[in-house]
C-alpha cells in the first residue's frame, strides 16, 4: 500500500507541475504585447525522495518556475545605446532648427532672418556702384537700404538664436520631473526585489525595473551596478548617485547667469551632463555649445563689418561738409559678445556717408573705394566677410553631418540590439503553443497513470477482485 501510495504522490506533484506550466504559458500569451515583459518558461526540479526502511523512493517533480528568460549583458548594451541615439537624436532636431536660420531658401517668413550672405554681397556692391557717382542721392540711400537689410538679417538671425537656446533651456528643465520619477520608481521597485526575490529572477518586478531604466537612459546618460540582494546601483555617466538600492536622489534645477543648472544636492552637475548621453546631454550640448558658437560667430561678423566700415566713413568727407567725423553708419559696438543682437544701421541721412578722402573734393570717392575694398580684405578672423560667413555656415553644416551620421548609426545600433533583445525575452506565440501541447501530452499521460492507480488501488481494497472504481 505505501507503493501504491508513492505513485499517487508521484502522479499528483507531475499533474501539480503540468499545471503550474500551462498557467505559465497562459500567463506569457496574455502578456504577448505588455511593454516590457519578459518571456518566462518552467523549471522543473526533483523533489527530495522519500526514505523507507533505509530504500529511498523518488518523489516526483515539482515547478519551481517560472524563470524569465534574460540577458542582463544584453539589456545594459541596448541602455547604453538607447542613451546615445536619444542624444544624437536631440543634439540633431536643435542644429536642424539652427541651419534653417541660415538656410537661403527658408527665407525670412520661416526663420525670421534673411539670407546674410546675399545682404553682404548686395551692401558691398552698392558700395561699388555708388563709387561710379558718389553725388547721387538715390544710390547713396540704396546704401543704406542696403545696410539696413545686412543688420537686420544679422540681428534677426541672433535673435531667432536666442529664442531657440531659451527653448532649448525649457526642454531640458522640463525632463527633471520625469526623471525623478523614473528614479523614485527604480527605489522602490528595488525595495520589492530586494524583499521578494534577493537571491533570484524577480519575474514581473524585474521586468517593471528594467522598463524603468529603458526609459531613464532616454532621458539621461547613466551607469548600473549590480549590488547584493538583486540590487541595483545607477549613476549618471559621470559618477553621481541616482539611486542606491531603494534610495533615490532627486535632480533639481537653479537658474545661474540666466541659464538653468542642475544639481545632485549642493554640486552642479551640469558640465557633466552635457556629454553625458540621454535627451537632456543633447539639449544641453545644443544649449551650451553648439548655440553659443553659431551666435559667436555672428557677434564677430556683426563686430567686424561695423567697426571696419564705421571708422573708414569717419576717416573721410561727406556731403554735408564734414571733414572727418562723419558719424557712423552701423551701431558702434564696444564689445564683440552681443554685437549681432544689437546690430542696426544709425544713420538716416545718405548726405553723411563720407564717400571722399579726407579734404578731398565732394566729386571724390576715394574713401568710398576703401570702404567697398573691405569686401576683399581680410578683416574678420582673417577671412573676408563673406567667405568668413561662408565657412561659418560650411562648418555648421559639418557639424550636422556628422550629428546625423552618429544619430543614424546609434538608432540602427539600438533597432539590432532591441530585435536581439525581442528574439530572447519576448513571447513568441507559436513556441507558446508548442509548449502547451507538450505539456498537455504531459498531463494527459499523467492523468492516464493516475487511472491506472485507482484501479489497482479499488483492486486492493477488495482483496485482489478486480472491480471499477468510478
Amino acid at each position: 500500500m505505501a507503493t501504491i501510495n508513492t505513485a499517487f504522490s508521484l502522479i499528483s506533484n507531475a499533474l501539480n507541475a503540468d499545471q503550474t506550466g500551462l498557467s505559465i504559458v497562459a500567463n506569457n500569451v496574455a502578456n504577448a504585447n505588455t511593454p516590457g515583459y519578459t518571456e518566462e518558461v518552467s523549471s522543473f526540479q526533483q523533489n527530495a525522495p522519500i526514505h523507507i526502511n533505509g530504500i529511498s523512493y523518488g518523489d516526483g517533480v515539482s515547478n519551481v518556475g517560472p524563470i524569465s528568460i534574460r540577458d542582463s549583458v544584453l539589456e545594459t548594451r541596448l541602455a547604453q545605446q538607447q542613451q546615445s541615439a536619444a542624444a544624437s537624436s536631440a543634439r540633431l532636431t536643435a542644429l536642424d532648427n539652427l541651419q534653417s536660420v541660415f538656410t537661403p531658401s527658408s527665407g525670412s517668413s520661416s526663420s525670421g532672418a534673411g539670407d546674410i550672405g546675399t545682404a553682404i554681397t548686395s551692401f558691398f556692391s552698392s558700395l561699388n556702384t555708388l563709387e561710379g557717382n558718389p553725388n547721387d542721392n538715390a544710390l547713396r540711400q540704396s546704401v543704406l537700404s542696403a545696410a539696413t537689410t545686412l543688420s537686420n538679417n544679422i540681428s534677426s538671425a541672433a535673435s531667432n538664436l536666442t529664442a531657440q537656446q531659451s527653448a532649448l533651456d525649457q526642454q531640458a528643465s522640463s525632463l527633471t520631473g520625469q526623471i525623478n520619477a523614473l528614479t523614485s520608481n527604480l527605489a522602490a521597485v528595488n525595495l520589492q526585489i530586494q524583499s521578494a526575490s534577493p537571491n533570484k529572477d524577480a519575474g514581473t518586478l524585474q521586468d517593471q525595473r528594467q522598463l524603468d531604466i529603458s526609459k531613464l537612459s532616454q532621458l539621461i546618460g547613466i551607469n548600473q551596478t549590480q549590488t547584493e540582494n538583486n540590487g541595483l546601483t545607477i549613476t549618471t555617466t559621470s559618477g553621481q548617485l541616482l539611486v542606491s538600492e531603494g534610495q533615490s536622489y532627486q535632480l533639481t534645477t537653479g537658474p545661474i547667469g540666466g541659464t538653468t543648472h542642475f544639481f545632485l544636492g549642493t554640486t552642479d552637475i551640469t558640465a557633466s551632463l552635457v556629454s553625458g548621453g540621454g535627451q537632456l546631454g543633447g539639449l544641453l550640448t545644443a544649449r551650451d555649445s553648439d548655440m553659443p558658437n553659431a551666435l559667436s560667430s555672428l557677434d564677430q561678423l556683426a563686430y567686424g563689418i561695423s567697426t571696419q566700415v564705421n571708422t573708414i566713413n569717419n576717416a573721410g568727407t561727406d556731403l554735408a561738409g564734414d571733414n572727418g567725423g562723419a558719424g557712423n553708419i552701423f551701431s558702434q559696438p564696444t564689445v564683440v559678445a552681443g554685437s549681432a543682437l544689437a546690430m542696426s544701421v544709425v544713420m538716416t541721412d545718405p548726405n553723411h556717408i563720407a564717400a571722399a578722402a579726407l579734404g578731398a573734393n565732394t566729386g571724390d570717392s576715394a574713401n568710398l573705394t576703401a570702404m567697398a575694398a573691405l569686401a576683399k580684405q581680410s578683416v574678420i578672423s582673417g577671412q573676408t566677410p563673406s567667405n568668413y560667413y561662408s565657412n561659418f555656415v560650411t562648418s555648421l553644416g559639418a557639424t550636422a553631418s556628422s550629428v546625423q551620421a552618429a544619430s543614424t548609426a546609434s538608432a540602427a545600433s539600438v533597432t539590432q540590439l532591441q530585435s536581439q533583445v525581442n528574439t530572447l525575452s519576448g513571447v513568441n506565440l507559436n513556441n507558446e503553443a508548442a509548449a502547451m501541447q507538450q505539456l498537455e501530452r504531459s498531463y494527459q499521460a499523467a492523468s492516464q497513470v493516475f487511472s491506472i492507480l485507482n484501479t489497482v488501488m479499488g483492486a486492493a481494497l477488495n482483496l485482489g477482485t478486480q472491480t471499477t472504481v468510478a
